[in-house]
């Protein structure tokens, strides 16, 4: 894996990182640094980098980073990362509606390090695809520093940039395209650098109205991307509706940001594999990340429902964090609810995990209520106020009700209610075979 370092001898910005780079190397062995063990090499030019078109035609390598500066209309101490490309008109180099092959799990790596080594006043991020050049095949990506003369000679964030490439590893990465946002991308940085959502092309808002089936396919193309993101508090409803529609027409999936939280180190076909068997016991459902992190063939796990329901009202909080002790499961959330009875776990752990659950909620019924277990029945004993012997004491329904029901005494015409004297004892047996042995 060959990488070029382009910067022109034009660009300050892109001057000082070559220096940087250069004073890096030097100073420390080379196997410190991972780009140099791959293999690089560094190509100066004359011109501006946004005009340099068929560039991997001359400079062979198997990704391209570009070292230059960033400007903007409202200036700011940035160092950002981005591919090349237009979606539609070429005002700043390149050809219209044309995108290069980006490379996100580098770029990410790269974002990453960025926010970590970035001087105190400087904020890190991506940006969204725009200017030239746009016909590069081979992966590439621009890192700047911004946002004017005073950033783009300041050596400290020279030296950042410097580090963050010659020290970056891609990890185990999604590669996503993206769709929404400002010129800087908030979510899609804030996603790169908390999960392994890795961004290839993005598109700013102004261009989800127009977005076509052709146009996200090439953006799927250039990108790799196995996965679409829509920053929908940046798009109205009605444009992401199209951008959904789009993906769903392409068979692209469309993830969020709590979705790729969720997933964790997942691999993605086992991620997929669940959202698909999820799909088939609720409508729209959510998956919640209890321990999985594995490769592994997925299979439903059911529960009974009465029983699940009785933990949960015991302690919903306690009983979803417990789940995390035991074997690794997706819990399913649909439509507000908790938990459905039924989790999907790995096929090989299934009876194990059935049991531990079944184990979970008993623990949370007997630890919250007076309930015992006896052969297959779980048995549950509870008090209830009992409105009926409370009008034959002769209390008025109303707020002495209430107190009743919440412990309280009340008095009565000078006769003292106790709790204890409107209250009725109810026995819930709930059958679950095989309960004595796995409890």
């Amino acid at each position: 894996m060959v990488t070029a370092l382009i910067h022109s001898r034009r660009d300050p910005a892109g001057v000082a990182i070559r220096k940087a780079m250069d004073d890096l190397i030097g100073q420390e062995e080379e196997d410190t640094w991972p780009l140099l063990q791959e293999g690089h090499l560094f190509h100066e030019t004359d011109g501006r980098l946004i005009h340099e078109d068929h560039l991997d035609e001359s400079v062979k390598a198997d990704r391209i980073i570009f070292l230059s500066r960033h400007s903007s209309v409202n200036p700011e101490p940035v160092l950002t990362v981005h591919v090349t490309g237009n979606f539609s008109e070429a005002a700043y180099g390149g050809a219209p509606d044309e995108l290069s092959a980006a490379d996100p799990g580098m770029m990410q790596a790269v974002l990453q390090n960025l926010i970590r080594y970035a001087p105190d006043g400087y904020r890190a991020g991506y940006e969204i695809t725009h200017h030239g050049p746009t016909d590069l095949t081979t992966p590439s990506f621009f890192v700047e520093i911004g946002s004017t003369e005073k950033e783009w000679r300041d050596t400290e964030a020279a030296e950042a940039v410097a580090r963050s490439v010659l020290s970056a590893v891609p990890g185990d990465f999604l590669p996503l395209i993206g769709v929404g946002g400002t010129h800087y991308a908030i979510r899609q940085t804030v996603i790169a650098s908390e999960t392994r959502g890795a961004f290839g092309h993005i598109a700013h808002s102004r261009e989800a109205g127009t977005m076509t089936a052709d146009r996200v396919r090439r953006m799927i193309g250039m990108t790799g991307a196995v996965a679409g993101y829509i920053d929908r508090k940046a798009v109205s409803t009605k444009e992401f509706d199209l951008i959904a529609r789009l993906f769903e027409e392409l068979q692209l999936p469309l993830v969020t940001e709590g979705m790729l939280h969720e997933m964790g180190s997942v691999p993605w076909k086992t991620w997929r594999q669940a959202t698909t068997l999820a799909s088939g016991i609720a409508q729209a459902p959510v998956l919640k990340n209890h321990g999985m992190e594995r490769d592994c063939a997925l299979s439903v796990i059911r529960i009974n429902e009465e029983l699940l329901n009785e933990a949960l009202r015991c302690g919903k909080e306690e009983f979803i964090t417990a789940l995390d002790t035991i074997t690794p499961s997706f819990r399913i959330v649909s439509g507000g609810t908790v938990a459905l009875p039924a989790f999907i776990g790995c096929r090989e752990s299934e009876a194990q995990l059935a049991s531990d659950l079944i184990t979970l909620c008993v623990q949370q019924i007997t630890k919250h209520s007076h309930a015992v277990v006896e052969g297959d029945r779980l048995i549950i004993s509870r008090e209830r106020f009992d409105p009926e012997k409370a009008r034959k004491l002769g209390v008025p329904e109303g707020p002495l009700f209430g107190r009743l029901a919440s412990g309280q005494a009340v008095d009565v015409g000078g006769r003292v209610i106790s709790a204890d004297m409107v209250t009725t004892h109810v026995l819930q047996e709930i059958t679950i075979p095989g309960l004595e042995r796995i409890t």
